[in-house]
This record gives C-alpha cells, structure tokens and sequence, in this order.
C-alpha cells in the first residue's frame, strides 16, 4: 500500500525509534520502495552489527582494528578517492610510490633507482599473487627464447600455505608442489623443498609469519640451498617471500636477521599493510628487488581517464584511503613507534605462550614465538580422559566474548587440533590477565562433564576409524 505526503512527512520525521521502520524486519529481497532518513538507515545498519564480538577481543583475526582518531579522519576524508585516477589525484600516486620506497627500504634493496620496483595490493592476496606472476611469466620467457615448452610450471611451497597460494595454482593452471610439515619439520624445510624443484619450477615461496603457526621460515637457509642447486644444475629459480606478517615484524624487532633482498635468490616480497603494517583494511605491498624482475607483461595502459596510465595488479578501481593511511602510519610513528608497538604485542604474545603452555590440559606447538601469534594443542594424556575439545573450549571463550580460533593443522598432520592467538595492536597485558582468566574457568567448568560432548564424540569416532585402540576413558579394548 502506498503512504500518502502526510503519513511519509510524519515518517520521516518521527524519533528513530518510534518510526515505522523500526516495526518492520530489516530489507533482505528487495531495495524499499520508499526513501528514509538517514539516522533511521544508519541505526538499522548499526543495529545488525551489535551481536558481533569486539574487535579488539577478537584473536583469530591478523587485520588491524584500530588506528588512531586522526588517521581516521584521514582515511574518512579519502574514502570516494579512486586511487587509479592519477591524473585527479596525482599526489595519492606520488604518496603510493613514497610508501613502496619505504617500504622496500625496510627490506634491504640493493635497487639504485630514485622510485623502487613495487606495487599496491587490495591486501596481501594480490600482492602475493602478483609476486608469483612475475615469477611465472619471467620463467615463460625464458623458456621461450630457449625454445623449450611451457605448459608444465610449478612452484614449491611448505603445506601450511595462505589459501590465496591454491587459487594462484588452480586460476593460472601452475601446480603447486608442497613440502609436508611433521612434528620434527615444524617450518619448511630446505632441503626437501630442493628435492621437489625441477627445470618448470617458477620459484620456492617460504613464509614469515606462517597464518597456520606463527612461525617463520628458514629463508637464509632455503637460499644457500637453492644456490647450490642452481649452480649445479644451471637452473635460475628464484625465491618469492609471502612475509604477509613478518615483513612488518622482521625489520623492526629482528634487523639483523637476513631474511630479505640481502639474499641472493630473493628477488620479490609481498606483504599486507592491514595486518603488521597497522592499517584498516585492505591493503598488500609487493616488491621486487629491482625493475628488470617486473616483466613489462604485467603492466598495462589506459589513456581514457584523461592520460596514459600505467598499472601493475589484477584490479583496476582501488580504493586510495588505505595509502593515506599508510603514509600517515609510517610518518606518525616512524621506526621506533613501529618498534614499540610490535615489541608490545609480541611480549604480550610469550606471556600468553608461557601461561597457557604451563596449564595442565595443554602443551604449545613450538617452544619459539617468532610473530606476535602462536599456536598450542591439548596434551594427548589429557584429550583421552577428559570429555572436551579445544572447540568446545572456543565455544566458551566465546560466550565471554572472545573469538579463539579451533582448528586442524594442515595435511600430514591433520590429526593435530589447535588453538591460536594473534596479538595485535591494543592487547594489554591486562587484557591479557582476563583471558587467562577465562580460559582456566572455562577448563574447569568443561572438566566437570559428565558425558563427552559432541565434538568429543566425533573426535572418538574419527580415532577409532584410523585404528585408535584406546575408547573414551583410555583403556584399550
């Protein structure tokens, strides 16, 4: 039924919460068919959002979730920006390239020239798929002018890969070779990755800052490995390094640690800006260690938004608040305010590791805590006796308004169910305190179970079809 002037002039103007609006569900199927005003559109919005839990005690997340009030306002300021029209906002492109020399600074590059080799990502998804079409199209020509075929490229990489390194694989058709993880081998290992390269091997991907463990990847080695196959077999593969954590880690807490372009066979690193870079989402950075490594393939011009414009990245419109933000972080807090930040999180980081490591249900995963995250799994004396799972303890972190992650390591050691902290920026050690507060109140409450719960049943049920001898309460049969 249509509302005639009067009933919508007495709509509109209504207190939010005595409108009409507020008595009907909000829209799913289809755009209203009137207008309203927009404290009603925003209160509705904003009403939708309150059942989440608080960024700030959420610790599955690696996306920054504060930023002060003035970078705020900035990136606000910015928000209608389209990043990719240079010619109405030449000072925003400027402002990315300044960003990319920092940032490749940061990694030690040997590069001469006055702008250095990079470019923006809508986080570090794209950047690390940018990075490992360079590696590909460079590995093509090559091959290519050799006269050889190239329709068989791989690349090598620890199984507790990024999801974005399977899309890379299966949008290119590249196959992705991955080096298994065990109990011994808790990052990858060099010399098992050396044994799945070949002549179609585009490049060798290790990881800072592993999204599964926390742990990094030993890149020095990999690249003292890799030289001397290469010299042996005359191949020319490279290393690409999704540092999407540790690259904005690294540099500040670890300087001395030859991780980056000071490694011969290094010659791209991708990283994400709205993770350790303390910047709101999304926002990645790649880098290569000088122009000639960035095939002229992947850049493509335009002359229709009023010049000729250049761009490297798999999407065109972008947003430019991110930028701003960027350089206003790198400005604001320069390389000690970076420093003190990071060194915060991952003291916090081993005060929690130490704590939770030192409870009788638990054992952690890796006695280093590399990144300001880490992982730890239920002592498997412990698992057979008692009536939970680390997922029923996530349930009830959860209702106290903490988001905990529960999940299962990679293939090969799928088996293993862990939990995971992520410390970001605005986790006090007070904070800290009340989480394992909660936890050792959560414990004891799920210790008093009578009966397994359902994902302890399944986890029996899943032990006995593997050939487990033990039942729930340990004996064997």
């Amino acid at each position: 039924m249509k509302r005639n002037e009067t009933e919508r002039e007495t709509t509109v103007t209504t207190a939010v919460f005595g409108s009409e609006e507020m008595l009907q569900s909000a829209p799913t199927e289809r755009i209203p068919q009137h207008s309203t005003t927009p404290e009603i559109a925003y209160r509705m919005v904003k009403d939708e959002t309150y059942a989440q839990t608080q960024p700030r005690l959420n610790l599955a997340t690696f996306v920054t979730t504060y930023m002060d009030g003035y970078a705020t306002k900035l990136m606000n300021d910015a928000i209608a920006i389209n990043y990719i029209d240079e010619t109405e906002y030449p000072r925003v492109a400027v402002m990315c390239a300044k960003c990319i020399n920092m940032i490749a600074n940061l990694w030690n590059t040997p590069e001469q020239a006055k702008w250095k080799t990079g470019a923006l990502g809508i986080g570090s998804s794209e950047a690390c798929m940018l990075g490992g079409v360079a590696a590909w199209q460079r590995w093509k020509q090559r091959r290519q002018k050799e006269g050889k075929p190239t329709d068989k490229p791989n690349f090598v990489i620890s199984s507790a890969y990024q999801v974005v390194w399977e899309k890379f694989a299966q949008l290119w058709q590249i196959e992705m070779r991955t080096v298994p993880l065990t109990k011994d081998k808790l990052t990858l290992c060099p010399e098992d990755a050396i044994k799945l390269c070949d002549e179609n091997t585009i490049c060798v991907v290790p990881i800072m800052g592993v999204t599964w463990t926390g742990l990094n990847d030993d890149v020095e080695a990999l690249d003292k490995a890799l030289d001397k196959y290469n010299k042996e077999t005359g191949y020319d593969i490279p290393i690409h390094i999704d540092a999407a954590s540790g690259g904005f880690i690294l540099p500040f807490l670890e300087p001395e640690k030859k991780w980056d372009f000071r490694l011969k066979w290094v010659l791209s690193i991708s990283t994400s800006g709205h993770k350790y870079g303390l910047v709101y989402p999304g926002l990645g950075w790649v880098v290569w260690k000088d122009k000639k490594y960035l095939p002229d393939t992947m850049s493509f011009s335009v002359n229709y938004l009023g010049a000729e414009i250049s761009q490297v990245g798999l999407n065109f419109s972008r947003p430019a608040a991110q930028i701003l933000g960027q350089y206003y972080q790198f400005i604001r807090l320069g390389f000690e305010g970076y420093k003190a930040i990071h060194s915060s999180s991952i003291e916090i980081a081993k005060y929690l590791h130490s704590a939770i490591g030192k409870m009788k249900p638990f054992r952690n995963y890796s006695p280093e805590v590399n990144n300001p995250l880490f992982i730890w799994e239920m002592k498997p004396e412990y698992a057979q006796k008692c009536h939970w799972t680390l997922y029923d303890l996530q349930d009830k972190l959860k209702q106290s308004g903490w988001m905990v992650p529960a999940y299962t390591m990679p293939a090969n050691i799928e088996e293993t169910t862990v939990m995971r902290i992520v410390v970001r920026q605005g986790f006090s050690r007070d904070m800290a305190d009340q989480l394992l507060t909660d936890i050792a109140g959560a414990v004891a409450e799920l210790d008093k179970l009578q009966y397994p719960t359902t994902t302890r049943i399944a986890a029996e049920k899943k032990e006995k079809v593997k050939g487990s001898v033990f039942t729930h309460t340990g004996k064997g049969k």
